[in-house]
């Protein structure tokens, strides 16, 4: 049997050793980016901190300026409600959506792409039709991504798609049919819909079974065994939960395959991934936003509530809690912990390449790597319209799933940049042996609890529904109360939060204005 620490050391790869990434004339510069973990660290440990020196006021205070804060924050403005503020720990909003740019592109460092929303999804339809991307019933096509939109290196070779095609068999392509069929029965309940809240109360005790077993058993119970079906959905639940087959419950697992409708367009897709809304959305709520703001912690004073940071002390009618919830416990003065809830931590790094490697010239946007431990990478220059591309950039992803989280991420902080880099180049090499000779310079960013990861149980655990219900004054708004983590959902809660606010404050518009002056 092997120990946590081989299996740990198996799904990071082998150390990074001396010479293991070949010598080039060009030397690979770059770094970690984000690194602030010795702040999280503070705030987990509730180390002292000096007592605030000034004293504010905001009617409400969102927590978190994530995908979730500003969607609050863009709910509250957009209902005339404008004398709150939001106070974000990092140098720059957007949680997941943050992005970075340098001299060849614009480029992601977690989420990359918004799929075209269904009907249903109404909030994603008004934010993108409010920012340009949607008008008179058409997606902007210079969103929509362009062909080719993703590809598999299989075998020895790329084909179009990440279905395997390459090698499979009449049965594999068999099992893979039957498998779409179950899809569209469950589908077809209503049960399964982005966001998820639109499908509560349907599906009845089948669905609630399936919340109680992984996907990998749901799998085997269903008598689904080819290989090429099996990476398939683990690659599905790695790419959207950070959790492989047998980490992800099966509601889950089938939600990544049900929730959407069959044939669709898309994905809407940009450069910098899902920071071009990020773009859109502080340009709108600039004057709001208050970066910089480590909050160490909320407690109930009275009728109101005190939000303090490392600088200030803010006293608020209301708050909305949009960090991580993970965070809550540790912030939130009397708040129980959370133990269903699970974070996967994930590794993205961005390569500049200062020319394309050889027999990559029609790169797709999505490059997927069949048994690779990691989710391939995507080019930041797909959507450009030039004729001829010479430098770009490719992003690549890492969710550190198929182990116990925790010691993951302490694995994860005590390699180095250049352990990394080499772990990364190694990966790309399965497809692309050369390519360290076209690498410009590797940046990397550790991110220990990237998303929550919606494991057996988790769906109908106490846990969500205490997060859902919020305290008196105090609402969360964050993709974790989904238990997994996409723009969708972060939105949709983000919004909830914003309307409860609203009522509790009897929805004063007037109320705002009398503060206006203040922000």
């Amino acid at each position: 049997m092997r120990t946590r620490r081989q299996i740990v050391t198996g799904l990071l790869g082998a150390p990074a050793l001396v010479g293991l990434a070949p010598k080039t004339d060009r030397p690979i510069a770059g770094g970690f980016v984000f690194e602030s973990q010795e702040r999280g660290h503070r705030v987990r440990d509730k180390a002292a901190y000096r007592p605030p020196a000034e004293a504010k006021r905001s009617p409400v205070v969102i927590v978190g300026g994530g995908m979730a804060g500003l969607c609050a924050a863009w709910r509250l403005e957009k209902k005339g409600f404008r004398d709150f503020v939001l106070l974000e720990m990092e140098p720059q909003a957007g949680g997941n959506s943050r992005f970075g740019e340098n001299e060849v592109s614009a480029y992601p460092w977690g989420a990359h792409y918004i799929p075209v929303p269904n009907t249903e999804s109404v909030l994603v339809r008004e934010i993108l039709t409010e920012f340009g991307a949607f008008a008179d019933g058409q997606w902007e096509e210079r969103f929509l991504c362009h062909s080719p939109q993703e590809r598999l290196y299989i075998h020895g070779r790329w084909q179009e798609g990440i279905e395997p095609e390459i090698g499979a068999t009449k049965a594999d392509h068999g099992e893979y049919q039957r498998f779409l069929g179950r899809v569209a029965e469950l589908r077809a309940t209503g049960a399964f819909t982005i966001p998820m809240a639109l499908g509560e109360g349907k599906g009845g005790a089948a669905l609630a079974e399936l919340d109680r077993q992984s996907f990998a058993a749901w799998l085997d119970r269903e008598g689904f065994r080819s290989p090429y079906l099996r990476w398939l959905c683990d690659y599905s639940t790695r790419d959207d939960y950070g959790a492989a087959l047998g980490e992800a419950s099966a509601w889950a697992g089938l939600h990544y395959f049900a929730a959407r409708e069959h044939e669709e367009k898309g994905p809407l897709t940009w450069p910098e991934g899902n920071g071009w809304l990020l773009r859109k959305l502080t340009a709108k709520l600039g004057r709001y936003i208050r970066t910089g703001q480590l909050v160490r912690r909320v407690a109930r004073r009275g009728t109101a509530w005190q939000v303090d940071t490392e600088g200030a002390s803010w006293t608020a009618d209301a708050v909305i809690f949009a960090a991580p919830t993970y965070l809550a416990p540790h912030i939130i003065e009397g708040f129980a912990p959370l133990p269903t809830l699970s974070y996967s931590p994930w590794v993205v790094s961005n390569l500049t390449l200062h020319r394309i490697p050889p027999g990559a010239e029609e790169i797709a946007w999505d490059n997927v790597i069949y048994g690779s431990p990691a989710l391939g990478y995507v080019s930041a220059t797909h959507q450009s319209l030039r004729t001829r591309i010479e430098k770009t950039v490719w992003t690549h992803y890492w969710a550190l799933a198929g182990a116990e989280p925790r010691q993951v991420r302490r694995e994860m902080l005590a390699s180095s940049w250049e352990s990394w880099r080499d772990r990364v180049i190694q990966d790309i090499r399965r497809a692309h042996p050369r390519i360290e000779e076209c690498i410009e310079r590797v940046d990397i960013f550790r991110n220990g609890h990237a998303m929550s990861r919606p494991g057996v149980g988790l769906r109908g655990s106490p846990d969500l529904r205490r997060l859902r219900e919020g305290m008196p004054g105090l609402q969360f708004a964050h993709a974790d109360l989904s238990g997994f983590s996409i723009f969708e959902e972060a939105q949709y809660w983000g919004v909830q939060a914003a309307d409860r606010v609203l009522r509790r404050l009897g929805g004063s518009e007037k109320k705002s204005d009398r503060a206006n002056q203040r922000i």
